[in-house]
């Protein structure tokens, strides 16, 4: 028997034991995250897959899991097909699963912690047409059975300064609490990890690729706060730093504290906050008031210090991964190098160009057809060297105090195929679309998604996954709730207006499955733009990532006399902005990359 055809089994014997006929376990924390520690990691103990989202349902008999597009050929390699069924978000979600596969008059657990108020409600309905009940469970059955699950991190809290924040903690609680009286409610929840970090300017070590540490927060209308976090996590420096205006409590007095809020009017974030936060102020009697959590908006629209420090690290990025890509150029050709060799210089080279904290996700190395699954991460079991006359996408960031990174390019190992430069023409075109698009005030992401597919489409090809998320401020490089994407993607989430401040990627892709994958991804700004006669405020992008694109894989034939220039004028600003920290082959090599078309 499998290790995870075992745990599988030991599941289904504590779920009878807890007199239960299924359990649904997402991938996620009680904060929804996307990217956990290691403690939460239930589906990836329980199944075996390692995508950042997904979701599980175990029965009796048998169990599905639920991934989206990006993780169609993954889930497959990944979790056994003979314990699972494979499910296809969001065409179905569990709840629909469940509504034909539950037991009538069933009891189906689920974790209050871990799902928000929105997925239950919908699941005890789907449930309810068979006559089955959703039951919240007080201990998760996961947890039971995983022996040698890992402890909560301790590492400790650590002060952003206010000369990367633009912004001091105070001022930032005093405009919330400004809004809270505006709202006529007492308090406000901080649930999402990375709205905590912003508003308390400060920055943790309990999750992989996201600098946040594990707390809850309420912020209250007098500019007071209250933050739930495990005390050893607390140094001096932090508490002098939070000031007497922060009341510190223990990570595990946060319920008690909500139970505690009778008559108070309390704002939560029905996105962002778990179903477990709305049962304790509804049994203590608060008047719940449902809105967006106060730091997602600020926290989106980065003020001048966070765009310089932004620009900073970018700068230092970009000369890191054109060192990488020239190496590349010097060494796959050779036969040396496979996509774990890859992985290992690129982050010696981040190492090297200064101050690199973390990456901010798993480096995505895909050689060849690997290239092809959209979230793929190199393992032993998979790993392929860099073959001549084929495709190597590398998706991969930074985190850096002063900036978050996120960046792709894919490059022709040896002589491209006229198929791979007539896609790869085509991705850069809708990309060149994107970064030149101009748009009035108020536009939303999903109205632009269409300039990236436009030229894949009348070759009539596409991809499954949005075009831009957010990205913070050395913080989450998935950050709402700005977005690029057609509405009602799997990646939707919100569509949120567009506003100048706010980072994005600008990221089209194709991938062809068993052979290769493209994508080319800068981040960009959202800046104001003047043009004559406007009759309303009009937005445009400004590109902040540099690193040249190969030009092997453009096929000239394709590009329009606009898009050369726009080719050629962006490979000028990487000169100028990378040229300088590059020397020997490595510049020269550059300056050959950023030739004019």
């Amino acid at each position: 028997m499998s290790t995870y055809e075992a745990r599988l089994q030991a599941l289904r014997e504590q779920l009878k034991a807890d007199r239960l006929d299924g359990f649904v376990v997402p991938l996620t924390d009680e904060h929804m995250s996307e990217y956990v520690g290691s403690y939460a990691q239930r589906l990836a103990w329980l199944t075996g897959f390692q995508g950042s989202a997904g979701s599980a349902v175990v029965l009796p008999e048998e169990a599905a899991i639920f991934v989206d597009g990006r993780y169609t050929l993954q889930v497959r390699d990944q979790v056994d097909g003979r314990h699972w069924s494979y499910q296809s978000v969001p065409e179905t979600s569990a709840a629909d699963w469940l509504k034909v596969h539950a037991p009538d008059g069933g009891r189906i657990g689920y974790d209050p912690w871990l799902h928000t108020k929105d997925w239950v409600s919908k699941a005890r309905e789907a449930l309810a047409e068979k006559g089955a009940e959703l039951v919240a469970v007080r201990r998760n059955p996961i947890d039971a059975v995983w022996s040698d699950k890992p402890e909560r991190s301790k590492a400790r809290l650590v002060v952003h300064p206010d000369d990367f924040t633009g912004k001091s903690s105070a001022a930032k609680r005093q405009e919330m609490a400004d809004w809270l009286r505006e709202q006529k409610a007492d308090a406000a929840v901080l649930s999402a990890l990375d709205s905590i970090a912003w508003t308390f300017n400060v920055r943790g070590q309990d999750v992989e690729h996201t600098p946040v540490a594990l707390s809850f927060a309420l912020v209250n209308e007098d500019g007071t706060a209250d933050l739930f976090v495990a005390s050893e996590k607390i140094g001096d420096d932090v508490r002098q730093h939070l000031g007497n205006g922060v009341r510190v409590h223990e990570h595990h007095e946060f319920e008690p504290h909500l139970r505690s809020l009778a008559g108070k009017t309390v704002i939560a974030d029905p996105e962002r906050a778990v179903a477990a936060i709305f049962e304790a102020l509804g049994q203590a009697g608060a008047r719940i008031v449902e809105k967006r959590d106060p730091a997602v908006l600020p926290k989106a629209i980065k003020n001048a210090a966070a765009i310089d420090g932004h620009r900073a690290a970018q700068a230092r990025d970009g000369a890191a991964l054109s060192r990488f890509l020239h190496w590349i150029s010097v060494e796959a050709p050779k036969g040396n190098v496979d996509e774990l060799k890859a992985v290992e210089k690129l982050q010696q080279l981040r190492q090297q160009c200064g101050d690199l904290r973390d990456t901010s996700f798993d480096t995505i190395s895909g050689a060849g057809p690997n290239g092809a699954i959209v979230h793929y991460r190199a393992s032993e079991a998979t790993n392929r060297p860099l073959e001549m006359d084929s495709l190597y996408l590398v998706d991969s960031g930074g985190q850096y105090p002063d900036g978050t990174t996120d960046v792709t390019r894919t490059v022709a190992i040896g002589t491209p195929t006229a198929e791979m430069r007539d896609r790869f023409t085509r991705v850069l075109k809708g990309h060149i679309a994107l970064a030149r698009a101009l748009f009035p005030e108020g536009v939303r992401g999903s109205q632009l998604d269409t300039l990236a597919r436009q030229y894949l489409w009348r070759a009539g090809v596409d991809y499954a996954h949005g075009t831009g998320h957010g990205v913070g401020a050395y913080l989450a490089v998935h950050e709402g709730p700005q977005r690029i994407s057609p509405v009602g993607s799997s990646q939707a989430g919100g569509d949120e207006p567009l506003k100048a401040g706010m980072f994005l990627s600008n990221e089209p892709g194709y991938y062809k499955t068993g052979e290769y994958g493209i994508r080319i991804e800068n981040l960009v700004l959202v800046v104001p733009v003047e043009v004559a006669g406007a009759e309303k405020k009009v937005l445009g992008f400004e590109t902040l990532t540099f690193a040249p694109i190969d030009r092997k894989l453009i096929d000239l034939a394709l590009l329009t006399g606009e898009e050369r220039q726009w080719v050629d004028a962006y490979h000028a600003r990487v000169l100028e902005v990378v040229g300088p920290q590059l020397d020997g082959e490595a510049k020269a090599w550059l300056e050959a990359g950023c030739a004019p078309l």
